[in-house]
């Protein structure tokens, strides 16, 4: 393994030494077992699991995040899949099985490896994720969609979500660029991932209807599903509806609360559009949410009037998966980690690490 590999860094916004506290706040939550729950005490789901993991690798704590992706392997379940949210004793709270929180696991692996180079330790993970997307993909439509989630031992939910199959899509990429390396190539998953982007740019009907959230937004435009004019344009649409300027982005449309993960996931969209002044605007927003430690607070409730108190929602929550939203929208303004990249450029093209 590559022990030394370069860090994000923004002057006069976050320096190494800051994003590395952060990645403490992070580090000091994992459980021995290699769980990274929400906070402490808190539940985790495979999803933002996987994106503190993401996280701990940009910063270099590679064998942090390898403990992180053991203990998915761990607990995979037969079928390839994942239950919704897991408790820190080892008990599940929600037991429904979703598909994009099942297919993350492939992206975080692919970034791994673009991050440490280690074929040896992530072809362990192979079989996981092969599993794991084949879970996936056995909830596939007819029209390359994936529906949104199943019960256990129930049919499938009837819907598919945009921001879950803008995801999907990605993790898709991923498992085809890390098949390609593995020499396991996976000509389904791309054909999957080419129809989701079909139907994003000309259906949007064909998924169930989510506009209140900001994810939906811009979701399609982080993930690589629209690039170029297209992408721009649906940042640009959204703007007005969920950016209050000088705050950050709001959770859903329809109220004041600003969150620092979807702000930066909007950073990281507007990288991927070429904007990166922009995303480095809202990175900058999400300054108020910085802690001393180097946690971020969850949420912040921007009241009517100034002079009243600022809250924080969910109340005195700062959380790991806001914390690692910060690490990688910083690695993507800065193209700082060898993975800078994963979510800006095309993963299909993306440099093979292994040649």
């Amino acid at each position: 393994m590559i022990n030394q590999q370069p860090m994000p860094h923004l002057s006069g916004i976050l320096s190494t030494a800051d994003l590395s506290r952060t990645a403490d706040s992070i580090q000091n939550l994992q459980l021995k077992n290699g769980m990274i729950p929400w906070y402490p005490n808190g539940h985790c789901d495979p999803w933002n699991h996987v994106e503190t993991a993401m996280a701990l690798d940009v910063m270099g704590r590679h064998d942090a995040a390898a403990l992180a992706y053991d203990w998915l392997a761990n607990i995979q379940r037969p079928d390839g899949s994942w239950h919704n949210y897991y408790n820190t004793d080892g008990s599940i709270e929600d037991h429904k099985l979703d598909s994009n929180v099942t297919a993350y696991v492939a992206a975080g692996v692919w970034h791994h490896l673009l991050c440490t180079q280690d074929r040896a330790r992530v072809a362990t993970w192979w079989p996981m994720v092969r599993d794991a997307l084949n879970f996936v993909m056995s909830l596939k439509r007819f029209n390359g969609t994936i529906l949104w989630a199943r019960e256990v031992d129930s049919k499938p939910w009837d819907y598919a979500l945009l921001t879950g199959c803008s995801s999907i899509r990605h993790a898709l990429r991923c498992g085809v660029a890390l098949g390609d390396s593995l020499g396991e190539p996976q000509p389904e998953w791309m054909a999957t991932a080419d129809m989701i982007d079909d139907v994003i740019a000309h259906d949007l009907s064909a998924f169930e209807p989510k506009e209140r959230w900001a994810m939906d937004w811009y979701y399609p435009v982080l993930t690589g599903s629209l690039t170029g004019a297209a992408a721009k344009a649906r940042l640009a649409q959204g703007w007005d509806k969920f950016v209050l300027d000088d705050r950050g982005v709001r959770c859903v449309h329809d109220e004041q609360w600003v969150t620092a993960a979807e702000t930066a996931e909007c950073a990281i969209a507007h990288c991927a559009a070429g904007d990166r002044e922009t995303a480095k605007e809202l990175l900058l927003w999400t300054m108020p949410h910085r802690r001393d430690d180097g946690a971020y607070w969850t949420g912040i409730v921007y009241p009517a009037l100034p002079e009243k108190t600022i809250v924080h929602f969910p109340a005195d929550e700062y959380s790991a998966y806001t914390a690692a939203a910060i690490i990688l929208a910083a690695d993507a303004i800065s193209h700082g980690s060898r993975a800078s990249r994963v979510f800006t450029s095309s993963v299909a093209r993306a440099t093979n690490p292994l040649h």
